[in-house]
């Protein structure tokens, strides 16, 4: 029997890809490269948004 996922909102200016790892493209003494995380400012970081009837009411 099929199990069924559930409905989760997506935010939709990141669409479910919440957080990027940027390079600087300056290198640490051992050879990695430097690398910036940076959240999508909509959804924090979560890829998932409240439905509007949920934020309008503040829960």
């Amino acid at each position: 029997m099929p199990q069924h996922a559930q409905n989760t909102p997506v935010c939709r200016d990141c669409d479910g890809f919440a957080t990027a790892a940027i390079t600087t493209g300056t290198r640490h003494a051992d050879g990695t490269r430097a690398t910036l995380r940076v959240d999508c400012p909509t959804c924090q970081g979560t890829g998932r948004t409240l439905p509007a009837a949920l934020a309008r009411v503040g829960r």
